[in-house]
C-alpha cells in the first residue's frame, strides 16, 4: 500500500460482528449476559479463595491471579463493544484503540503464563509431593507471578508502542469487535514488515514455550499417576488437575480453532465471530470448571452463599 494517502487520524470504526440492525439487539443481550456472568463468576471464585484458609494455598493463589485476569480481560474489550451497540456509534479514538490493544496484550499474555505456572505448580505436587510446601513456597510463589506480569508488560507495551510508529491511510475500518492487533497494522499505509516480525516472534516463543512447559508437566504427571498402584489413589492425584486440564484444553483448543478459521476462510468476519471463543466464552467458562469439579471451591462457595443469604435475611428482617 503506498503512503500517499497517509493523514493524522484521530479514530477507527470498529464494524462488529454483524452490520445487520436486527441483530444489534440480539447481540447485546447476550454479550452482556456473558459479560456480566463472566464477572460475577470470577468474583465468586477469588472471594472464597481469600475468605478460606483451606484454599490459601500455590494452586489457589494461582487460580486466584487467573481469575483476576479473567475479569480483567473480558472487560478490555467488551464494554466498549456494548457502549457502541447502545448509542450506534462505532466510533473508537485513536488512543482507545492503542490502549485497548495494550491491555488485551497484557492480560492474554499474562493468561498464557498463568495457565503455564499452573501446570507447573500441578507437576511438583503429584511427582515431588513431599518436596511441595518446599519448591512452591510464599515466595517462589510471589515470584513466578511477578515474573509473569513483567514478561506480561513488556510485551504488550513493545507491540503497542511499535503500533504508534505507524502511519494510517483514511481507510480506518476495523472488521472487528475491538482493536485486535493485526487488523490494526493491516490498516497502515507505512512498512509493516517490523510490525508482522515482533507480532509473528512473539506469538510463536510464548505459544510455544507456554505449551512445551504444559505438555512436558502433564507427560510427567502421567507417567507418576501410571505408577501409582492404588486405584483411588490414581483418582485423586488425577482430579487435583482434571480442572486446570479443562481449562488449558479449552484455551488452547479455542485459540487454535480461530487461527486455523481465519486461516482457512481468509475472512475477518469469520476470524472476528471465531475470537468470541477465547476473548469470552473461556473466561466465562473457567469459573464453571473450577467450581464443578473442584470440592473445596464449592464448598467455599456454599460458605459464602449461605452467608449472603443469612445477611439478607437480617437486613430484610
Amino acid at each position: 500500500m503506498e503512503p500517499g494517502n497517509e493523514t493524522q487520524i484521530s479514530e477507527f470504526l470498529l464494524l462488529g460482528l454483524s452490520k445487520k440492525i436486527e441483530l444489534q439487539p440480539l447481540i447485546f443481550g447476550l454479550f452482556l449476559s456473558m459479560y456480566l456472568i463472566t464477572v460475577i463468576g470470577n468474583l465468586l471464585i477469588i472471594l472464597a479463595v481469600s475468605s478460606d484458609p483451606h484454599l490459601h494455598t500455590p494452586m489457589y493463589f494461582f487460580l486466584s491471579n487467573l481469575s483476576f485476569v479473567d475479569i480483567c480481560f473480558t472487560s478490555t474489550t467488551i464494554p466498549k463493544m456494548l457502549k457502541n451497540i447502545q448509542t450506534e456509534n462505532k466510533v473508537i479514538t485513536y488512543g482507545g484503540c492503542i490502549t485497548q490493544i495494550h491491555f488485551f496484550l497484557l492480560f492474554a499474555t499474562m493468561e498464557i503464563f498463568l495457565l503455564t505456572v499452573m501446570a507447573y505448580d500441578r507437576f511438583v505436587a503429584i511427582c515431588h509431593p513431599l518436596h511441595y510446601t518446599i519448591i512452591m513456597n510464599p515466595w517462589v510463589c510471589g515470584l513466578l507471578a511477578l515474573m509473569s506480569w513483567m514478561m506480561s508488560v513488556l510485551n504488550s507495551l513493545l507491540q503497542s508502542l511499535m503500533v504508534l510508529w505507524l502511519s494510517f491511510c483514511t481507510d480506518l475500518e476495523i472488521p472487528h469487535f475491538f482493536c485486535e492487533i493485526t487488523q490494526v497494522v493491516q490498516l497502515a499505509c507505512s512498512d509493516t514488515f517490523l510490525n508482522d516480525i515482533v507480532l509473528y516472534f512473539a506469538s510463536v516463543l510464548l505459544g510455544s514455550v507456554s505449551l512445551t512447559g504444559i505438555l512436558y508437566s502433564y507427560s510427567r504427571i502421567v507417567s507418576s499417576i501410571r505408577r501409582i498402584s492404588s486405584a483411588q489413589g490414581k483418582y485423586k492425584a488425577f482430579s487435583s488437575c482434571a480442572s486446570h486440564l479443562s481449562v488449558v484444553s479449552l484455551f488452547y483448543c479455542t485459540a487454535l480453532g480461530v487461527y486455523l478459521s481465519s486461516a482457512g476462510t481468509h475472512s475477518s468476519q469469520s476470524s472476528a465471530t471465531a475470537s468470541v471463543m477465547y476473548t469470552v466464552v473461556t473466561p466465562m467458562l473457567n469459573p464453571f470448571i473450577y467450581s464443578l469439579r473442584n470440592k473445596d471451591i464449592r464448598r467455599a462457595l456454599r460458605r459464602i452463599i449461605g452467608m449472603a443469604l443469612y445477611t439478607g435475611q437480617l437486613f430484610l428482617g
